[in-house]
């Protein structure tokens, strides 16, 4: 059987050929997704169990939820809202996103497995509480396979309406002392402690004094510059909202720089902290920073961009180990009764991981990259060994 996500948010059952490994569900009437696309034969499906579409014609919701792997739990990964200008944007995306979960929480050492959402739309102008209620049963039509929180475009306000048709859902307002809420701080924290990190492995000294160069200064990107700048770090910053990147640079007495030239830029650390894919044959030539350690997702173009950052003499922080902070909050909500200083106790975890992957890595004169995918895909073999 296949589960079909219907018009109204309700679950039909129809029946089904058996497919390749990993189920493909779709919406009921009339079908964004029928591009011809062939999940199985994309660049980015890296044997993942299950790939789901949701389609909810009274809400708008046009979602893609990807679990890459259940093998050490519950697949976990935030829900992204972006404009992508396809179907197969989103879904290269999505599975981009969640084999990078379940690298993340391996490497964590969680017990969750790896998956992503993502939600088709403008998060500024197509935000409802009824499309977030409609994706939030679709993340129950998964029966506790998939745990979402919030990301890119999404908020603690939002979840909060998932949760309303779900409780597989983490990342929702909390009282004071109780862990839970925004993760973005969360992953700051842990991005900071790594930038730290980087630095004594490759430049053999602290931050105070050296030049990071921000790129996106959200709910990630903000709090992190707050603590480079307190750790004595010089900032420059750029943001494609240029208002969000004028008022850091009024709090902290920051540099603002252009979003397309902030590569340029002579820095000491490069922090990408926006979306993905920023690093790629063009832009890591022109990188005159001698670490690049940052919070966003998938910063890597393609695998050859870690090789190539080796080649370079940059020392990259794999994104998926250094940008943890949020997950480790996430998990420790949703499986409860964690206080606040185990969660930072968990997290303060990072360096430790890093610097274990930098020794491997200058010790096999490989890629940092390479190293980290292959110690996560290690751990990952183990659990289904097991």
């Amino acid at each position: 059987m296949i589960h079909r996500y219907g018009l109204r948010g309700k679950l039909c059952h129809a029946p089904c050929a058996p497919r390749a490994y990993g189920e493909v569900d779709a919406g009921i009437g009339p079908r964004p997704w029928e591009s011809a696309l062939d999940l199985f034969t994309l660049p980015d499906f890296d044997d993942h169990e299950q790939v789901v579409f949701g389609y909810d014609r009274p809400s708008g919701l046009r979602a893609v939820v990807a679990i890459h792997s259940t093998a050490l739990g519950p697949a976990a990964g935030g829900c992204r809202m972006w404009p992508y200008p396809s179907s197969e944007e989103a879904l290269t995306d999505a599975l981009r996103l969640s084999r990078g979960m379940s690298y993340k929480n391996a490497m964590a050492e969680l017990d969750l497995g790896g998956g992503k959402a993502v939600i088709l739309g403008e998060a500024r102008t197509e935000k409802t509480p009824e499309l977030f209620q409609a994706f939030g049963r679709l993340v129950e039509s998964l029966g506790g396979r998939y745990i979402t929180a919030e990301d890119v475009g999404t908020t603690t306000g939002d979840m909060q309406q998932v949760a309303a048709a779900t409780g597989f859902v983490s990342g929702l307002a909390r009282g004071a002392g109780e862990v839970g809420g925004d993760p973005g701080p969360q992953t700051a924290l842990g991005v900071f402690f790594g930038i730290q990190a980087a630095v004594r492995f490759q430049l053999g000294r602290a931050l105070e004094g050296l030049t990071v160069a921000v790129q996106g200064l959200g709910g990630v990107g903000h709090p992190l510059c707050r603590l480079l700048a307190a750790d004595g770090a010089r900032l420059k910053v750029a943001d494609a909202r240029r208002e969000r990147a004028e008022q850091v640079c009024e709090e902290l007495g920051a540099t603002l720089v252009d979003t397309e030239t902030i590569f340029d830029e002579a820095a000491d650390v490069f922090a990408p902290c926006a979306l993905g894919a920023v690093l790629n044959e063009h832009t890591i030539a022109r990188l005159r920073a001698r670490v690049v350690a940052g919070a966003a997702n998938n910063q890597l173009a393609a695998a050859a961009d870690g090789e190539a950052l080796m080649k370079a003499g940059i020392l990259y922080a794999p994104d998926y180990v250094i940008n943890a902070g949020g997950i480790i909050n996430v998990a420790h909500e949703y499986r409860g009764g964690a206080s606040r200083a185990e969660v930072r106790a968990a997290i303060e975890k990072i360096p430790e991981r890093l610097t274990l992957i930098f020794e491997r890595a200058r010790r096999e004169a490989r890629p940092t990259s390479e190293v980290a995918d292959r110690m996560a895909r290690e751990r990952l073999q183990a659990a289904r060994r097991g």
